[in-house]
């Protein structure tokens, strides 16, 4: 076998023949290297890309699971949606549900995570606990909300019958039902801000904190001028995971409520689920999806923005 040797060409004497460049060239276990480390890169690209951009080539063609001889429809699919009253309150149910409950979750995280960063025995023990949310599937969680917001057996109405509030409808009722999806998701969702926002309580610098003790700093100053800031990088992570899966929530909304009562709580998944599996109309449910997409895309690019600007923040540059 021959061997690489970058110093052959210089080692040639008089009346010895020049080497093959071809010897000269590395071996080709070492050319195929740079290949071989990104391929698995490379096949993770293609198995995102490809369903994606089959659910977008569909998405203009009038295909249905029931008839496999369709045809490339252009953008009709984009315009009978764009035209239809049910995508406008498909839109502000998504929305609405996403904003509501990253709002509400990220406020209550930060106040259980700066509760957990104390030192004392409450705050160990309830460490522990605020995972259990987490450790349930979303789904169950949500069935065992649903027993417990029965309206006429539900613990929660017998609960709030003490205060005279017993006959709360809850989900089952227009009115209160975006409410009770959002409270389920609330009870999911907040021990994963609350511990992400932890893990960013417990690694800032102890030093500044002690300085604006020295010098005899409030604790609202202490928080707005000290905490706040270095801990944006952390509140904007937190924000654009949930934010990014409450845009795209399925199964809270639909174990609880089906999209009902009525079409109070449809939203871009369900709507998709019924439009492209029930109805068999497979590429109206992913023009939905599509623009879904487009939507979590831009949301979360914005806010990468703001976190990397964040981050410079909190770094002092």
């Amino acid at each position: 076998m021959t061997r690489y040797n970058a110093s052959a060409e210089s080692a040639i004497q008089p009346g010895q023949f020049a080497p093959d460049p071809r010897d000269l060239r590395p071996p080709l276990s070492v050319r195929a290297r740079p290949y071989l480390i990104i391929l698995p890169a490379l096949l993770l690209t293609v198995g995102i890309l490809y369903p994606f951009g089959l659910a977008v080539y569909y998405s203009l063609t009038n295909y249905t699971l029931s008839n496999p001889n369709y045809s490339f429809v252009g953008f009709l699919n984009y315009t009978m949606l764009l035209t239809d009253p049910e995508f406008y309150h498909s839109a502000k149910v998504t929305l609405a549900y996403a904003f509501s409950a990253t709002v509400v979750e990220t406020l209550l995280g930060l106040g259980v995570a700066l509760l957990l960063n104390r030192e004392t025995r409450l705050a160990k023990a309830l460490r522990t606990v605020m995972i259990f949310p987490l450790m349930i599937a979303p789904v169950i969680g949500t069935l065992i909300w649903k027993l417990m917001m029965q309206p006429s057996v539900g613990i929660l109405n017998y609960l709030l019958g003490f205060i005279g509030l017993s006959h709360f409808e809850w989900a089952a009722a227009p009115q209160s039902a975006l409410f009770s999806v959002v409270l389920v998701d609330v009870w999911i969702y907040t021990p994963f801000i609350s511990l992400l926002l932890l893990a960013g309580l417990q690694s800032m610098p102890k030093e500044p904190f002690e300085s604006a003790r020295v010098d005899g700093g409030s604790a609202w100053f202490t928080f707005k001028n000290l905490t706040l800031p270095m801990l944006a990088p952390f509140l904007l992570i937190a924000v654009i995971f949930r934010l990014i899966d409450s845009l795209k929530m399925f199964d809270v909304i639909y174990a609880m409520t089906g999209g009902g009562p009525g079409q109070t709580l449809m939203n871009f998944p369900l709507q998709a689920y019924y439009y492209g599996i029930l109805y068999m109309n497979l590429s109206y449910g992913l023009t939905y999806m599509i623009i879904l997409w487009a939507i979590v895309y831009l949301i979360s690019q914005i806010l990468v923005v703001y976190w990397g600007k964040a981050q410079q923040r909190a770094a002092g540059f």
